[in-house]
């Protein structure tokens, strides 16, 4: 029934942080949708390839996206 889809860049987000994304995104469904649909809510989580993801003509990669998060990027 409802398909959330999520793209992230990949590495940028833990596995953990995804799960939490994944249970968040079907609460907050389930808010709308009422709880006979919790069981066919599918979220499905994407990640593109790091510089991949173009904004405004330059391509982002993980290190991009953790400097604007504040924190030193594990692949640098």
């Amino acid at each position: 029934m409802p398909l959330v889809n999520v793209k992230l860049i990949e590495g940028v987000f833990t596995p953990e942080q995804k799960r939490e994304m994944i249970h968040r995104l079907t609460e907050a469904m389930v808010e709308i949708e009422g709880e006979a649909l919790r069981q066919v809510t599918w979220v499905v989580v994407d990640e593109v390839k790091s510089g991949d993801w173009g904004v405004g003509g330059n391509g982002l990669t993980t290190a991009d996206v953790h400097a604007l998060q504040g924190r030193a990027s594990a692949a640098a």
